[in-house]
């Protein structure tokens, strides 16, 4: 089975398309993450959403639990506004036809950032866990510029 798969899912199969969704599950589950606590805690309006926040179970929580609640809002805001730059960068390689199996590597390894980069996030609340997952927004940041720059030189070449 495992050499049947290997034969269709393998770091030369043009995995990187794939990793827009993933990507885009990695930044919406720290919000469904919070949904979950939410409900679990307080209970949660589903007739106004937004009104279940952080904010509103300020007192009905313990402290430890709002400030999670609140780096679960911003581990979903900030995947939010990575989003674009992601979705750019694999489009953009894969229309200027970069090398298959780096592109793949570029992807898991941005998806692996964006995975670590919530989970620091919304699991470690002090200055060290802070300049990590500052590090691992920086790094993972690194990969769609790369793609990018990457697929504009190639283009470039192409049509010059």
């Amino acid at each position: 089975m495992a050499s049947f798969l290997s034969s269709f899912v393998n770091l030369n199969s043009p995995l990187s398309l794939y990793t827009i969704p993933v990507v885009w599950f990695t930044g919406f589950y720290p919000h469904t993450l919070k949904f979950m606590t939410i409900d679990k805690l307080i209970g949660y309006n589903n007739t106004l959403p937004r009104s279940s926040d952080a904010k509103s179970a300020t007192g009905k929580v313990p402290q430890a639990t709002q400030l999670r609640l609140a780096r679960m809002e911003g581990a979903h805001a900030n995947g939010n506004e990575a989003m674009p730059l992601w979705f750019a960068a694999v489009l953009a390689g894969n229309l200027a036809g970069l090398d298959t199996h780096w592109l793949n590597v570029m992807a898991l390894s941005y998806v692996a950032t964006r995975v670590a980069y919530n989970t620091t996030y919304i699991y470690y609340n002090d200055v060290a866990g802070g300049w990590i997952r500052s590090f691992f927004y920086f790094f993972g940041l690194s990969f769609p510029l790369r793609i990018l720059f990457k697929a504009a030189s190639q283009y470039a070449a192409q049509h010059a």
